[in-house]
């Protein structure tokens, strides 16, 4: 099937007299007829239901629709994209580990990489995603087990060469993991381009109406653990807690996405719930219309602030003045998304002036919903951070980030225009 075909039928398949939408199963349990049934189920000996905490058929459905989306063997939806960003590394990171990661990335996930994981012994390099091979070389260690990045960086818009990128985690034996969540499958597939993992937060576009949080890791099943045995004990030796089975030795493809379910889900704990990966999957079917809306709106918008002399800046990376409008074409030729980064010639306070002068988008701390909302990163997503952490991680003091809803464009335009003037 074709994306846009994936989006509304992938996932769930109804058999003879079976719903034809798939049903919500809210139940944390799963009967079975005899002890022995059950036991093997726990000992992964066979598929099925036991634990909603582990498996349940209406998130699995889900998982495998955005896994078919993302061209991945398999996938595991969590309760955020927050949990999925740090089950994906925890799966292979343990305490004395290292991980590398682009400076430009959402700063929750700037925040749980340089300061929570450092509490449980997990080192991180951060590292400007437009240094060259050599020098983002440099920052990896022997003990350095992935490489992380997202497609297009949340607030900074910035477009990740994805290709790079992977040819350095491959030439240190680690994995490339990346945030997909800005690009969607829709316009980018980053497996295609050599990464092994990715990672949504489906809060995001995949729900697109800010109705339920949720996040979702999706496994290629292209790296291959067992050429790296000694840097991935987790996956290539014995696991106690499952008599000694080994990972990579019994799932092939899909040993990283089973651990992380089987392991990692068991002990933590942060599913999704029934109800909410229903919900997800109600967005799903429409992702493919509305990204791209919200690309056509927000290259209009990108247009109409570049061409405002009140405009100090605007980076989009569908305008030609981007500097990573090169790169969006190779890896996004349809579009990008709908999120907008811009200044104002008077500063950090005129961007909060226009903020609070809009009245069609809103104030939230939310974004890649259907509906125009806008942020100050400074004051809001990224106010833990210190002058220093901002501008490592592409956060200007004036950065507004906009979100373009899929709205009449014409409406968010004079929004724009008249917040503007408010402010002049």
């Amino acid at each position: 099937m074709k994306t846009d075909t994936i989006c509304v039928q992938g996932g769930w398949q109804p058999k003879k007299g079976e719903p034809r939408v798939l049903p919500i199963y809210q139940s944390t349990t799963f009967k079975y007829d005899t002890s022995e049934q059950m036991g093997k189920l726990f000992d992964l000996e066979e598929d099925g239901y036991f634990y909603t905490r582990l498996q349940n058929p209406t998130n699995d459905a889900v998982a495998a629709k955005i896994a078919q989306l993302e061209g991945g063997v398999a996938a595991m939806l969590t309760s955020s994209g927050q949990s999925a960003n740090f089950y994906a590394a925890f799966n292979i990171c343990e305490a004395g580990g290292h991980i590398v990661s682009a400076s430009t990335i959402y700063g929750g996930t700037f925040n749980l990489f340089g300061v929570t994981m450092k509490k449980l012994g997990i080192d991180v390099t951060f590292i400007d995603p437009d240094a060259s091979e050599e020098e983002i070389a440099k920052s990896f260690r022997q003990n350095t087990k992935l490489l992380f990045a997202e497609t297009i960086s949340n607030p900074s818009v910035q477009v990740l060469d994805i290709e790079k990128f992977a040819r350095i985690a491959h030439q240190h034996g680690v994995p490339l993991i990346v945030d997909n969540t800005f690009a969607t499958p829709i316009h980018c597939r980053p497996f295609e381009f050599g990464a092994d993992i990715v990672v949504h937060s489906t809060t995001k576009y995949m729900d697109g109406h800010a109705t339920n949080v949720g996040g979702c890791i999706v496994d290629s099943g292209n790296f291959d653990w067992m050429a790296q045995k000694e840097k991935f004990p987790g996956l290539t030796q014995p696991d106690p807690s499952y008599h000694g089975i080994i990972y990579a030795e019994r799932f092939g493809k899909a040993a990283y996405i089973t651990k992380a379910t089987v392991q990692i889900m068991r002990d933590l704990g942060s599913i999704q719930s029934p109800q909410n990966a229903f919900l997800l999957n109600l967005g799903l079917e429409t992702l493919h219309l509305r990204v791209k809306r919200h690309c056509e709106n927000a290259q209009k918008v990108a247009e109409y602030l570049e061409a405002d002399s009140r405009v100090a800046w605007v980076d989009y990376p569908g305008l030609e003045s981007s500097k990573h409008y090169n790169l969006a074409k190779k890896y996004m030729p349809n579009g990008t998304c709908g999120v907008i980064s811009f200044g104002l010639k008077g500063g950090r306070e005129d961007s909060i002036k226009f903020m609070d002068h809009l009245k069609l988008a809103a104030i939230v701390t939310h974004v890649a919903d259907a509906r125009t909302s806008v942020l100050h990163p400074a004051s809001h997503t990224h106010r833990q951070l210190t002058e220093e952490q901002l501008i490592e991680a592409g956060v200007r003091p004036d950065l507004i980030r906009f979100s373009v809803g899929i709205e009449d464009v014409e409406d968010i335009i004079a929004d724009i225009k008249q917040a503007l003037e408010s402010i002049n």
